[in-house]
């Protein structure tokens, strides 16, 4: 499956949150990420899931 988003407008925001979420891993994203490891890159991937789960949680919580 392509790396497709399902909102095209969200496209800034996501990248955003990527970002973000990888530095405060401290896995250094830039223009070219081919000396990362797939270990890292996951790491940043799996995290972002683990958040925007625990927002939806959070807001059908109440």
């Amino acid at each position: 499956m392509a790396n497709r988003i399902a909102v095209p407008e969200a496209r800034g925001a996501m990248e955003q949150f990527k970002m973000e979420t990888a530095n405060e891993l401290g896995v250094n994203f830039s223009g070219y990420n081919g000396d990362l490891t797939a270990k890292q890159c996951g790491s940043v991937g799996g995290e972002m899931v683990r958040k925007m789960v625990e927002a939806y949680q959070n807001k059908n919580a109440k």
